[in-house]
């Protein structure tokens, strides 16, 4: 069976945790992944190395009720029915607070482990979802790029499939290099439709002779579809490992129980305890296109993330490994500063990043956009976010920003970690 047909029959059938198969990306289980750090040597060096987690919120998040600027008559002129109330917001500063729901961010902001990058986008903004996050995925505003910034750092370093692990249902062009990708690991496990059963997939999975590289490669992709549920059952049975130092959890208080960004986070928890050699997770949230009826369904989203993030930077700072971890958190582009008809925003440009962890230098950084001085009605970027990226790339992967950073910009570092 070539593996045009391979496709075909993965395609036809729907099967869960394929589509990076499609894509051409490269496979990894869970329990592969796990087994990766079988070692005990290296799974205790990689329990020492710095790692990162990009938590991107698919939509264009609403920077403006997410940083509430509480102390401008601008912002309640713009969106009278959605600002929030100066003695609603958990205030930062004398001007900005975080939204109402956002306790744990709040909590860890009075910790010193909650950055806010203010402003941050790019230049000649571009309000189209599609084009906005592959600007923000191949930090190349300038035109297309054939790579995300972690793909290049992939191909830079001659990095192993395991160095970059996406728990998303598609890997994400964040992680895709011209010689390498990272891999994209299934949260849900092997799901099959009806009439397609274990003994279908494994055939698909038999390497056959005189096969090609590449039909050989998507042999062996199929095998592994059939582990996946053996090493999602394996990531569940895995606590924090034995003689971890356990302190308090940080409380989750925003609404909600389980979420999906909460069982990324947990696998990438999981994975950290292990030892595994990632050194990039990549997770995501989607719905934050809010451009009706914004305030409740926002409020639940941002409650989402902030239980999902609280809870996950609590469980790091159990453990040395997780101490290594630090999390960026974006969207393509924030909204427009006024308030639409239907009590919603559109599509804007700046907003704030988040950078939090046991390792990160709590505080403001940059300059709050002016409410009063805008660009068509949309707020000036600040903070180039390339800036961002680039002080990750040389703080946490230990890597030359200028050399994966796309377009030739030379990022300005920014005193995020405390170590710098």
């Amino acid at each position: 069976m070539d593996a045009v047909t391979r496709r075909r029959f993965l395609l036809a059938s729907g099967v869960a945790g394929g589509a990076a198969i499609v894509a051409g990306a490269a496979q990894l289980d869970l329990a592969g992944l796990f087994g990766t750090a079988s070692d005990a040597a290296s799974r205790e060096d990689h329990r020492k190395t710095p790692k990162l987690v990009v938590v991107t919120l698919y939509g264009g998040n609403d920077g403006l009720n997410t940083v509430v600027p509480y102390a401008s008559s601008a912002y309640y002129a713009a969106r009278p029915e959605l600002a929030y109330a100066p003695d609603r917001v958990l205030r930062l500063n004398d001007s900005l607070g975080l939204n109402p729901v956002m306790k744990g961010l709040s909590l860890l902001w009075s910790q010193q482990q909650l950055a806010v990058v203010l402003g941050a986008g790019y230049p000649k903004p571009d309000r189209s979802h599609f084009r906005s996050m592959d600007i923000w995925q191949s930090a190349s505003p300038s035109g297309p790029a054939n790579s995300g910034w972690v793909g290049r750092w992939l191909d830079g370093t001659n990095a192993a499939p395991e160095a970059a692990v996406s728990f998303e249902p598609m890997l994400p062009p964040l992680l895709a290099g011209e010689t390498r990708t990272g891999a994209c690991v299934s949260i849900g496990g092997l799901k099959l439709p009806a009439g397609v059963t274990p003994n279908m997939v494994e055939v698909l999975g038999r390497r056959e002779p005189h096969e090609s590289e590449m039909q050989a490669r998507a042999a062996d992709s199929y095998a592994n579809l059939i582990k996946i549920d053996q090493l999602i059952q394996g990531a569940t049975a895995t606590g924090a490992p034995s003689g971890a130092v356990v302190r308090p959890d940080i409380p989750a208080t925003s609404t909600g129980g389980a979420n999906v960004l909460s069982e990324q986070l947990s696998r990438v928890a999981q994975c950290v305890e292990a030892g595994v050699p990632t050194r990039v997770y990549s997770v995501s949230l989607g719905g934050f296109d809010t451009h009706a009826a914004e305030r409740v369904g926002h409020e639940l989203l941002l409650g989402q993330l902030d239980q999902a993030l609280a809870s996950f930077v609590g469980r790091l700072a159990r453990t040395e490994a997780g101490q290594r971890v630090t999390v960026v958190v974006y969207s393509e582009f924030g909204r427009r500063v006024r308030a639409n008809a239907s009590d919603g925003t559109d599509h804007g440009t700046a907003g704030p990043v988040f950078v939090l962890g046991p390792q990160v230098a709590g505080g403001l950084y940059g300059e709050q956009p002016s409410l009063t001085d805008l660009d068509d009605g949309d707020l000036k970027a600040t903070t180039d976010f390339r800036d961002v990226i680039g002080t990750l790339l040389a703080s946490v992967l230990e890597a030359d920003p200028a050399r994966y950073v796309g377009g030739g910009y030379k990022p300005k570092m920014l005193p995020l970690l405390v170590r710098d």
